[in-house]
């Protein structure tokens, strides 16, 4: 398929390398020329174990290019991935402008028909806000829901071997064509989950919010662990030694970080009060990962004050 990748970030450029390493041609484009220009000269912005060689070894293939800019041919891409970052507006919720301004720009410049497929992370409802913007266009552009699951460190090996592929539309045809994309990492098993749209953008930020709701959670515990005299350690070996638990996301430390659990956690929060059902259990850990900050900086201040 010919395919292009908007957003040259972590997600963007991930997901164009290991499609071309599928076989497929893969345009990524950014609206940075600098770093479209480092790219093109080799250069990495972000550190990925093994994304180097495949991005060099895909450039010379000829299956991958970077361009600031959707390249001719490239306007009749068989699928369109949005890949640009959903930041934290003023009040917590996810600013999904960049989104809608990339829905824009392919609505003016595709020339046959296609698939929208959205990876970054939006609120529940964002696709049918693309789909209506699509439909400006001149040719039949369908939205999709096709969320990454890619964790720092790991993510050319959850591209190659994700856990799970959701793939949320609201047509068999797009869930066949986002299906044969996919086929090759099917080899060793079942891995698609196929949903309505709204329900992919959801499980996506379900499954982060619940990682983050560990972590307060053992956060919190291990504070009752220094107040009780308890070893944190070994509750943390036992309890996540009971197989429907788990041993992940239960180490304690400062409280969780990186560009993902805190505007995940936030966004879904505020998703859900705007539809009048709060999330109190998912509030309480946001509040619980403010204090664990604060609890492990007077912790730290006091053992270099030497009390």
């Amino acid at each position: 398929m010919r395919l292009v990748a908007f957003g040259a970030g972590y997600v963007g450029l991930v997901t164009g390398t290991g499609l071309s390493e599928l076989g497929h041609d893969v345009l990524v484009v950014d609206i940075d020329p600098v770093r479209i220009e480092k790219l093109k000269d080799g250069v990495i912005p972000i550190y990925e174990p093994g994304l180097t060689d495949l991005v060099r070894r895909n450039e010379r293939a000829g299956r991958l290019t970077f361009s600031s800019k959707v390249e001719p041919g490239y306007d009749e891409a068989d699928i369109y991935f949005i890949c640009v970052g959903t930041p934290p507006d003023a009040n917590g919720a996810a600013d999904v402008s960049a989104v809608m301004a990339v829905a824009d720009t392919i609505a003016s410049i595709a020339k046959k028909d296609a698939l929208v497929a959205v990876k970054s992370t939006v609120p529940v409802g964002t696709g049918d806000g693309v789909q209506a913007r699509l439909i400006k266009g001149s040719v039949r552009l369908e939205a999709a829901s096709n969320p990454e699951f890619l964790k720092e460190g790991a993510a050319v090996n959850d591209f190659f071997r994700p856990d799970r592929i959701i793939l949320g539309a609201d047509s068999q045809r797009a869930h066949d064509i986002l299906r044969e994309l996919y086929a090759p990492l099917q080899l060793s098993g079942e891995r698609v989950v196929m949903t309505d749209r709204r329900s992919s953008e959801l499980i996506k930020y379900a499954a982060n919010t619940m990682l983050a709701m560990r972590v307060s959670f053992m956060n919190e515990l291990s504070r009752v662990c220094d107040a009780l005299g308890a070893d944190v350690h070994a509750v943390r070996a036992a309890v996540g030694s009971d197989v429907r638990i788990g041993p992940k996301f239960l180490y304690a430390g400062p409280g969780y970080g990186g560009s993902c659990f805190p505007k995940d956690v936030s966004a879904l929060a505020m998703r859900a009060r705007d539809a009048g059902v709060p999330l109190e259990v998912v509030e309480a850990a946001g509040r619980a990962n403010e204090a664990q900050k604060a609890y492990v900086r007077d912790r730290a201040i006091a053992a270099l004050e030497g009390g």
